[in-house]
């Protein structure tokens, strides 16, 4: 949990209708934006429409905090069968999230100087996250009906 924070804290900053810059025409004409990213987890259509049509769950809303969490461990799940990053590695698991899975396998990210030191701080905030968590992890177990229930 405390990596699918760090990469939503870094894509949306937790802002749940994120959308990136909108470019200007002339400098000062709004125009369009540079991609359909939107939502916590910053998650452009195409992707999006992937993880619906692998989870067939057709509600799914990326302004939705459970369901942009859900997205992105499905994500780092698919980067880490499709590239062999391992699910404790959030350095590697971001770059796979940014440039996507055949982004990464083909080195994208190696002429992003400035991508090194965001994938950096989110393994560096992860780290921070993964404390806080275990910190306060007993906080969070279930009540009365979710042990009832076997939650």
């Amino acid at each position: 949990m405390h990596i699918a924070m760090a990469i939503m804290n870094q894509e949306s900053a937790f802002k749940s209708k994120a959308r990136p810059p909108r470019r200007y025409l002339l400098g000062f004409i709004p125009w369009r934006r540079p991609s359909s990213a939107y939502g916590y987890a910053q998650v452009i259509d195409g992707t999006w429409q992937q993880y619906i049509n692998a989870t067939g769950d057709y509600w799914r809303k990326r302004n939705n905090f459970a369901d942009a969490t859900d997205f992105v461990h499905w994500y780092m799940h698919k980067a880490s069968n499709e590239n062999k990053v391992a699910l404790s590695d959030a350095y590697n698991l971001y770059l796979n999230y940014h440039e996507g899975p055949a982004g990464f396998r083909r080195g994208t990210y190696t002429k992003k100087q400035w991508l090194a030191a965001v994938a950096l701080n989110v393994q560096r905030r992860s780290e921070n996250y993964r404390v806080q968590y275990a910190g306060c992890k007993d906080d969070f177990k279930p009540g009365f009906w979710g042990r009832l229930l076997g939650r």
